[in-house]
C-alpha cells in the first residue's frame, strides 16, 4: 500500500525565474517531511489581470485550475517579495481572484515575506489572508530581511540563523498540517 502524502501547493510572489524567494520555497519542498508532496507554483505572470465581468461561474480555466490546486491542497505557503512596501501586484492578483470563493477559508497557511525589508509586504499579507480566513500562525509566518544576502552564489542558504529558522518554520507548518489529520 502507497502511502498518501498531504500536498502543499506553494506560491512564489517574484515573477522573476530563480528568484530568491523560488530558492527558499525549493528549500522547504527539500526539507519538508516526505509525507508531504510541494507543488511550486511560480508562473504568476499566466494569470489574468483580475476582472470581476470575468469573475463568474465559469472564469478562465486558467483560473478554475488555480482555485482547484488550493482548494485540493492540505496547506498552502506563500513566498513573496516586498515591492514599494507592498506585495507585487502578481501576487495580489492571484489572491484577488480568490476572494469571492472559500478556497483559502480554514486553508493552512505559510506566509513567508523574503525580501531587503518586508515588513509593510508582510503586514498586508497576512491581512489579506486574515480577510479570507486563512488559518495561520506567528510559527507559521517568517519575515527574512536582507534576504539576498542570505543566500550564496549558488541559491544556497549560507546564513546559519535564517537556515535554522526555516527549519524552524518548516516544523511549525508541518505540525499545523499534521493536526488536521
Amino acid at each position: 500500500m502507497t502511502d498518501v502524502k498531504n500536498k502543499i501547493f506553494a506560491i512564489s510572489g517574484s515573477t522573476r525565474k530563480n528568484s530568491s524567494n523560488f530558492k527558499i520555497l525549493k528549500f522547504i519542498s527539500e526539507n519538508i517531511n516526505n509525507k508531504f508532496e510541494v507543488e511550486i507554483f511560480e508562473d504568476l505572470e499566466s494569470i489574468p489581470h483580475f476582472n470581476p465581468d470575468l469573475d463568474t461561474d465559469n472564469p478562465p480555466a486558467v483560473i478554475t485550475l488555480l482555485r482547484n490546486k488550493i482548494a485540493a491542497a492540505a496547506g498552502v505557503i506563500i513566498c513573496t517579495p516586498e515591492y514599494v512596501f507592498s506585495l507585487p501586484g502578481s501576487l495580489k492578483n492571484v489572491l484577488e481572484w480568490c476572494v469571492s470563493t472559500t478556497v483559502f477559508s480554514n486553508k493552512k497557511v505559510g506566509l513567508i515575506t523574503a525580501s531587503a525589508s518586508g515588513e509593510k509586504g508582510h503586514e498586508q499579507l497576512a491581512l489579506i489572508m486574515q480577510t479570507v480566513d486563512a488559518g495561520f500562525t506567528e510559527e507559521t509566518q517568517l519575515l527574512i530581511q536582507g534576504i539576498r544576502g542570505k543566500l550564496d552564489s549558488d541559491g544556497n542558504i549560507s546564513d546559519k540563523k535564517t537556515f535554522s529558522s526555516l527549519l524552524e518554520f518548516v516544523m511549525n507548518y508541518e505540525k499545523q498540517i499534521e493536526d488536521l489529520n
